[in-house]
């Protein structure tokens, strides 16, 4: 039996929006313990931007002392500027993670739709229902940078080789079923 929850900081990188949160996973029972976002202000140039970044990465891990931090990888579009500015806000929140010796792992866009919902292609609100569903919770985030951020978390407690998630309370039996369906409808991706 696990004596002390695994704290995952799960981060959506952004240069005007970061959604973060903060997951403990106790013998396979997920909690959340924070999601929000950070809104960063327009006005203020990039690297005043990218400063408030590195403080509120560094006041997570402080706050919640992360074992693992996961971050969403920039999906690669056509703007080659906004690519820069996501490239360095990802950098600064990575490095303020490590500044304190919290291991980081990045996950592509795709990844985590698919560990999440099973399809790589999901869209923003099917991914958020399969995490009420996992977790129990019923009130959805004004954003969806927090949502985002907690599918990071969740798809990297996922990947660490759990294949079927231990609900808790009410959503137990709608997770198994949905999960069973998962299953059955996957066969190849759980074993």
């Amino acid at each position: 039996m696990q004596k002390h929850p695994k704290i995952i900081l799960g981060i959506d990188p952004g240069t005007i929006i970061m959604g973060y949160s903060v997951i403990a996973v106790r013998n396979d029972v997920i909690t959340l313990k924070a999601i929000d976002v950070l809104k960063l202000p327009i006005k203020k140039d990039n690297y005043e931007r990218l400063y408030l970044i590195h403080q509120k990465v560094s006041e997570l891990v402080r706050e919640f002392k992360p074992d693992e931090m996961a971050i969403e990888a920039p999906f690669f579009g056509k703007n080659v500027q906004s690519m820069l500015k996501l490239g360095r806000a990802q950098g600064v929140a990575i490095a303020a993670a490590m500044n304190s010796d919290v291991p980081v792992t990045e996950y592509s866009p795709r990844r985590i739709k698919q560990a999440i919902t099973g399809n790589g292609n999901a869209d923003k609100e099917q991914v958020w229902k399969m995490l009420q569903t996992i977790m129990s919770i019923e009130e959805k985030p004004k954003y969806f940078d927090a949502t985002d951020a907690l599918s990071v978390a969740v798809c990297h407690f996922f990947s660490e080789g759990l294949l079927i998630p231990k609900a808790t309370g009410a959503a137990k039996k709608k997770a198994a079923s949905s999960w069973e369906k998962f299953a059955s409808d996957n066969p190849g991706r759980v074993g």
